[in-house]
């Protein structure tokens, strides 16, 4: 379903370990050097937006899993917070460790890209994954779906659920997220373009922390009483708002959708909270990344287009325009088939 097969039945038998790993602690396959066959430098380094993210505890876990499989040294850092300075620290210190390379998703496509250079310079892989830096100061991008299907998906769920008119809002992670500000443009011009009933009042956000989405949930409905629905394109904000509409008079009233994890957003599914939202595999997403960065130190892939690598349980993958690799579609996720799925 989510690697290029599309496969559905893989994913359903998918067990996925969310266990967060201490910031800076190594789990290591292989041996002690962090390094794999040959002189190669398998030493890679996830760097999420933040830690404690149910969304990134996944893929970082995918990543994790990929690393040992192919004898290398897995390694989790972050800042507790998604800002760029944050990332910034890590990403200095991870050069003065002399890591082989860092897979990070970017807080901010462009304030990251000083830090990323030296590391370059250094000789360190940079693969970034779910939200991508500037093309210039990364070696690859794993996109976990194409923007414009990620938009369309969010929108149709919404469009259907309110049944195509009404006011709608979308509830964000933070305002220089490069990925959710691709989204919600995209979503900006396909509501203008095909859905003339729906009107959209407001873009807020959370920050990807729980309580202030909360919190900005509450204040959407305060402000707009008359509200018909909410996308929420990240984990964090869909989970958070759906927790407060589960308890409030706007259960069933307010539609709400957009991206989340089915082990988030179960209860909120099979109590009715929620209809329906998307997502890929966030596991396969970190578990690609891993496998990229691999070839590149390796030096199989250079990023260039057309270079093809091994992803091991995911298959053969191509490198396309712009330095990108496409994970798969994005899957809808409803009452009928959320018990299928664990992660």
């Amino acid at each position: 379903m989510f690697n290029k097969s599309k496969r559905v039945g893989a994913i359903a038998a998918l067990a996925v370990s969310v266990a967060l790993v201490a910031t800076g602690c190594a789990s290591t396959g292989g041996d002690d050097s962090g390094e794999g066959s040959g002189d190669a430098n398998l030493a890679i380094t996830f760097l999420p937006k933040n830690l404690g993210n149910a969304y990134f505890d996944t893929s970082n876990a995918g990543g994790k899993e990929a690393i040992e499989e192919f004898g290398g040294t897995y390694a989790e850092v972050g800042p507790a917070t998604g800002s760029p300075d944050g990332q910034v620290s890590y990403i200095n210190t991870l050069t003065q460790q002399g890591v082989g390379g860092i897979a990070i998703s970017a807080n901010d496509p462009t304030a990251l890209c000083d830090a990323i250079n030296e590391a370059r310079d250094a000789g360190i892989k940079i693969v970034t994954f779910d939200a991508d830096t500037s093309p210039d100061c990364r070696d690859l991008f794993i996109n976990q779906a194409e923007a414009a299907g990620i938009a369309k998906i969010q929108v149709d769920l919404i469009a259907e659920q309110i049944g195509d008119a009404g006011k709608v809002a979308i509830l964000s992670a933070t305002a220089n997220a490069t990925n959710q500000n691709a989204w919600i443009d995209l979503m900006k011009e396909d509501l203008a373009a095909n859905h003339p009933d729906i009107e959209l009042v407001d873009v807020v956000y959370g920050d990807d922390d729980d309580q202030t989405s909360f919190d900005k949930t509450a204040a959407l409905l305060q402000t707009y009483p008359d509200l018909k629905g909410i996308i929420s394109p990240t984990t964090v904000g869909i989970s958070a708002a759906a927790r407060y509409l589960q308890t409030s008079a706007f259960k069933g009233q307010v539609q709400l959708t957009g991206l989340g994890t089915p082990n988030q957003m179960r209860d909120f599914v099979n109590d009715g909270t929620v209809t329906a939202f998307a997502l890929w595999n966030p596991a396969d997403l970190g578990y690609l990344a891993a496998y990229a960065a691999k070839a590149l130190i390796e030096g199989d892939i250079t990023g260039a287009e057309g270079d093809t690598f091994d992803a091991g349980k995911l298959g053969s993958y191509t490198v396309g325009a712009d330095a990108t690799v496409l994970l798969g579609d994005p899957y809808v996720f409803n009452k009928d088939n959320i018990a299928d799925f664990n992660f």
